[in-house]
C-alpha cells in the first residue's frame, strides 16, 4: 500500500490493512512521514518515505500554522498549489527507491498522490495495481489559487493510470458513477469510510445534553455557522480536533467567546463516549466544492458506530444516507436559522432517532463494507492464478 500520510490518523487505510492482514495477506505501508513510534495492529510492517521541503529551504517549519502578515499569505497562496506538487514527486520518488527493493504480488495506490508511482512500481513488477480513491480528487476544497490547467492535466492523467488497475475503489455511489461517466472506467467498487460495529450496545443520552464536532478544525467545515448557533442554543458544543492552521488561528477565539469548548483530537473511544454522553453529533462541511458535495465523511459513520443521531450538512450525498435511514435532520449549508431549526427537530424525536440510529448500524458497518474490500482482492488472485 502506498500513501501520502503519517498513517497514524489515516483510519481507512489501516482498517483496510487489518482487514487484508485478517484474511491471510502480508501487507506493507509506504507512507510518509511516519511517526517512529507507530505502531500498526500485529502483521502490519511499514516504511516512511520522506517528502522533501517542496519550494522551502530544508529544516524550515511549515506556514499553515502561523499567523502572516496580509502580503506574506498573498505568496503563500500563490506558490503552495508548486509547493505541493513538488513535496508529493520528492514523496513519490522517494516510495520509487523503497518499493523496487520488495517483493510484492499487488500494489494498492492510495489517491491520486500515489497513483503514478503505484502504476509505475506494479508495471515494473508486473503485478496488480489497485486504486483506491477516497475522495473526486479534482473536486477537493483548496486554499490556494486556481490551477485550471494543471487539473486538466492531471484529471487526463488519472484517467489514464486509473484505466490500467485491476480494480477503482472509492468511498460513496456518486463518486463511483464519476468514474464511470467522466474516466470511462467500469471496475469500480464502493468501499465506505465505515466503522467496525461495537461490541456492546451504545448507551445514549435522550434528551441530548450537547452536540459534539469530532474531525479537523478548519475552513469549509460549517465551523462558522456552528458558532453563529452556540449562544442561541441550551445544548452545549464540543469541538474536537487538530487545530493547527491559520482558519483556527484566527476563529477558535471567536468560537470559544460564543460558549464553545475547543479540544484538542481524542482517540475513537473518547469521541464516542463525549458524543454518546452528549445525545448529537455534527457532520459538517461545505456545499461549495464537487468533493464536499459527494462526499462520504468518516464523522458520520463514527456517529453511527457510537449509536448518536447526527445534525449533518444538506448536501446531495449526506442528505441521500441521511434521509435513507433516517440517521438525524439535515440544514441548509451556511445557514444559521436552518441549522438551529434542525437541532430542535432533532431534540423534538431524539428517542425515534436513536432507534433509526441503531437499526442502521449492521447496514452502515465496516463489517458489511470490508466483505467487498477481500472480495475484490480474491477476485484479483483467483484471475491471477
Amino acid at each position: 500500500m502506498l500513501v501520502a500520510t503519517s498513517l497514524a490518523t489515516d483510519t481507512r487505510v489501516m482498517r483496510e490493512a487489518e482487514a487484508l492482514v485478517e484474511d491471510g495477506y502480508q501487507v506493507h505501508i509506504i507512507g510518509k512521514e511516519v511517526p517512529g513510534d507507530f505502531t500498526p495492529r500485529k502483521g502490519i510492517t511499514w516504511s516512511s518515505a520522506f517528502s522533501g521541503s517542496g519550494l522551502r529551504p530544508a529544516g524550515t517549519p511549515s506556514l499553515s500554522g502561523k499567523k502572516l502578515l496580509p502580503h506574506l499569505r498573498f505568496a503563500r497562496w500563490l506558490l503552495l498549489p508548486q509547493h505541493r506538487e513538488k513535496s508529493f514527486a520528492n514523496w513519490a520518488d522517494a516510495v520509487h527507491i523503497i518499493g523496487s527493493h520488495l517483493e510484492f504480488d499487488a500494489v494498492h495506490a492510495h489517491d491520486f498522490t500515489a497513483l503514478a508511482v503505484g502504476e509505475r512500481l506494479a508495471r515494473e513488477h508486473g503485478v496488480a495495481l489497485v486504486y483506491d480513491s477516497h475522495e473526486w480528487w479534482f473536486g477537493r476544497q483548496r486554499q490556494h489559487r486556481q490551477t485550471p490547467l494543471l487539473n486538466a492535466r492531471q484529471a487526463k492523467e488519472e484517467a489514464d493510470l486509473a484505466s490500467r488497475a485491476v480494480a477503482v475503489i472509492t468511498v460513496g455511489n456518486a463518486i463511483a458513477d464519476l468514474f464511470r461517466s467522466q474516466r470511462k472506467i467500469e471496475n469500480v467498487f464502493v468501499v465506505r469510510n465505515s466503522f467496525p460495529q461495537s461490541k456492546k450496545r451504545s448507551e445514549v443520552t435522550s434528551p441530548p445534553r450537547g452536540l459534539i464536532y469530532a474531525g479537523r478544525i478548519d475552513a469549509w467545515r460549517e465551523l462558522e455557522t456552528i458558532t453563529e448557533v452556540a449562544p442561541r442554543t441550551p445544548l452545549s458544543i464540543t469541538w474536537m480536533g487538530e487545530a493547527d492552521n491559520q482558519w483556527a488561528q484566527r476563529n477558535v477565539p471567536l468560537a470559544r467567546a460564543a460558549g464553545i469548548e475547543v479540544l484538542p483530537s481524542q482517540s475513537i473511544e473518547q469521541v464516542n463516549a463525549a458524543m454518546q454522553k452528549a445525545g448529537l453529533a455534527l457532520v459538517t462541511h461545505s456545499n461549495e466544492f464537487v468533493s464536499h458535495q459527494l462526499a462520504m465523511p468518516n464523522k458520520l459513520f463514527h456517529a453511527v458506530q457510537a449509536g448518536v443521531p447526527v445534525i449533518a450538512t444538506d448536501v446531495p450525498e449526506l442528505h441521500n444516507i441521511v434521509t435513507e435511514y433516517d440517521l438525524g435532520e439535515l440544514y441548509t449549508p451556511g445557514d444559521a436559522e436552518s441549522m438551529l431549526a434542525a437541532i430542535h427537530r432533532a431534540f423534538a424525536r431524539h428517542t425515534e432517532l436513536v432507534a433509526n440510529v441503531r437499526a442502521a448500524q449492521s447496514a452502515l458497518s465496516w463489517e458489511s463494507d470490508r466483505e467487498i474490500l477481500l472480495g475484490i482482492y480474491e477476485a484479483i488472485f483467483r484471475k491471477r492464478r
